[in-house]
């Protein structure tokens, strides 16, 4: 089945505003996390943190993540643009979002309130772990609604044609024009794999339904944090093949490593390396709170 990407990527048009699915992906995204993370806190899953504190810490972990995937994107992605032109950092709604720049805001912003409420910055990294999957399934559906990111193509009966995608003697035309030629399987060729979806799965069904079990049972210090990256790495590795490089970069080496392999591959090391420390290290029981 060849799908014909129709989808407006603007929700709602209030006048001169324009509210983006990908910004509403990202509200969903906060909201799940808070939700999810208020039952661990009341599940004891991090001694000595009620609600009020945990508020804290979800919003130092929306700066981090906002914050830090821009930077991210600008210095993984984009710098050139952003040196031309330094308020493209600020139209998130456009998209451009690294996640691993959001990561390392996420766990600056964890450290920096680990160390306030004097807490081990893992035993906080691990509580905050399971909450991340559905956020990044959130914001892979964004991509998929935005019409970017996508894969390569399929060269079978079956996929997605994205009107910005290089169409060939059909690029640029317009959507109703593109509507006939795809009635019509003029479009089959330039089929593509849904790569965002393929991500929105991995990076967020599964993971999420991983770590949600696996951090249900009380597990050591590093091992929940370990899972987290080696999962991620791994997918992200796996799925960059089937994912067209960012056309400002290209294929860095061998005719098919991305740059989001490249920066996968330490977070797939790390999360070995946690794993393995993990097995020594105490578990960290919950206290839960009285009714």
């Amino acid at each position: 089945m060849i799908v014909l990407h129709q989808i407006d990527p603007v929700a709602l048009q209030l006048g001169p505003v324009a509210i983006h699915w990908y910004g509403i992906m990202y509200l969903l995204a906060f909201g799940v996390a808070w939700w999810l993370g208020l039952k661990r806190v009341r599940a004891g899953r991090l001694p000595g943190v009620n609600e009020q504190a945990y508020g804290d810490l979800l919003f130092y972990g929306m700066l981090g993540v906002v914050l830090g995937g821009r930077l991210g994107y600008a210095l993984f992605y984009a710098f050139g643009d952003v040196v031309r032109n330094p308020l493209t950092l600020l139209r998130i709604w456009e998209g451009g979002m690294s996640f691993h720049g959001g990561l390392l805001g996420v766990l600056v912003a964890c450290l920096w309130w680990a160390r306030r409420y004097r807490l081990h910055f893992f035993d906080v990294v691990d509580f905050v772990a399971p909450l991340v999957p559905p956020g990044l399934g959130f914001g892979r559906l964004g991509n998929y609604i935005g019409a970017e990111l996508w894969g390569k193509f399929t060269g079978a009966g079956w996929g997605v044609v994205f009107p910005r995608s290089d169409l060939g003697p059909y690029t640029g035309m317009p959507l109703d024009r593109l509507r006939e030629l795809h009635a019509n399987g003029a479009l089959d060729a330039f089929a593509r794999h849904p790569s965002q979806l393929y991500q929105a799965a991995l990076e967020g069904l599964v993971m999420f339904t991983v770590l949600w079990v696996y951090s249900h049972k009380p597990r050591p210090r590093y091992a929940v944090s370990g899972m987290f990256a080696l999962l991620y790495g791994v997918f992200r590795f796996l799925v960059e093949f089937v994912r067209m490089p960012d056309a400002q970069l290209g294929y860095l080496a061998f005719g098919w490593l991305t740059m989001g392999q490249v920066l996968s591959l330490p977070l797939i090391a790390i999360g070995l390396f946690l794993l393995w420390i993990s097995r020594r290290m105490p578990v960290l029981t919950p206290e839960p709170k009285a009714a």
